[in-house]
This record gives structure tokens, C-alpha cells and sequence, in this order.
């Protein structure tokens, strides 16, 4: 078996990885053929992530002339440690305010402790509420999913 194969998440394990880890890092591209890379905050949604970001936003201008992203998700403070996921994603950006909100609320509940599905207080619904108009939702859809756990390894390299 290769070291490769030694190290890859099975698909249970990378669903784990997403509930257990808080930021993305997204890569959009920029007209000029650069990356555009940004930090967010992330839901698991299926197989992929989802999030919201500001509509006048570079990585929101980006993805409207072209849908696609790769997203990092990655942990580890030493080499032994490294885990990680990259997904190449197909992106629906998300410009229904009711689906944003949706969007906004699931962020919101899971950075605040909370899970899908708790109950949503009346000011959380109104402050997300008013930030929705200035948002659009970003559901990431995989089209290749490359992952690696260095601790499958046991300390060898």
C-alpha cells in the first residue's frame, strides 16, 4: 500500500473532520488569473460546506464569473500531526433571502454552541434577518475531494 493510500480519510472520517473543525480557507480566482484567498466560517452541507459571505465581496465577484473554488480545511502542529481536507468545488451561490437566512442562522447557531435544528431566538432571527440583504449564500458541491491524516502513520514517515 502506498503511504498515500495510507493516509486518506475514508468518507466517515472526513465527515467527522468537517464537525469537528471551524474555518475554510477558500480559494477564488481574481480576473487578473491570481488566487484570491479568504478565511470563513463553515457549516457541513452533504458532501461539501457551506457559508455566507458580503455580495460586494472579492470572492463573491469572483464566483459570479466563475462558480468554482478550492477549499482547505487543515489542522496539525507538527508533521506527525497534519490532517486535512481539499475540496475542488462547484459553487451555488445562494441569492434567495429566505435560504440566506436559513444559511445565516445555521452558521450563527453552530459558532454559538448550538446545533441544527435548536431554537432560534427572536433577536438571533432579526439580527440575521437584517444582514441577509447585504449577504449571499455559498454552498460548496465537491468535485474532487483529496484528504490526508498524518497520525494514521504512527509517527513514521
Amino acid at each position: 500500500m502506498s503511504r498515500r493510500d495510507q493516509i486518506r480519510m475514508t468518507p466517515e472520517e472526513i465527515s467527522t473532520y468537517f464537525d469537528e473543525q471551524k474555518v475554510i480557507n477558500v480559494a477564488t480566482m481574481n480576473p487578473n488569473g491570481r488566487p484570491h484567498l479568504a478565511p470563513l466560517w463553515y457549516f457541513p452541507h452533504g458532501d461539501g460546506v457551506a457559508t455566507w459571505t458580503y455580495g460586494t465581496s472579492q470572492k463573491a465577484k469572483n464566483l459570479r464569473r466563475l462558480p468554482e473554488a478550492t477549499v482547505l480545511i487543515e489542522d496539525g502542529d507538527s508533521y506527525d500531526k497534519l490532517r486535512g481536507v481539499s475540496l475542488e468545488a462547484e459553487v451555488e451561490l445562494v441569492e434567495d433571502t429566505e435560504r440566506i437566512i436559513e444559511i445565516g442562522i445555521a452558521l450563527t447557531q453552530r459558532y454559538a454552541g448550538g446545533k441544527p435544528g435548536d431554537p432560534v431566538p427572536d433577536e438571533l432571527k432579526a439580527f440575521i434577518t437584517a444582514q441577509a440583504d447585504k449577504r449571499i449564500g455559498l454552498i460548496f458541491k465537491p468535485t474532487k475531494v483529496i484528504s490526508w491524516d498524518h497520525g494514521k502513520l504512527g509517527g513514521t514517515y
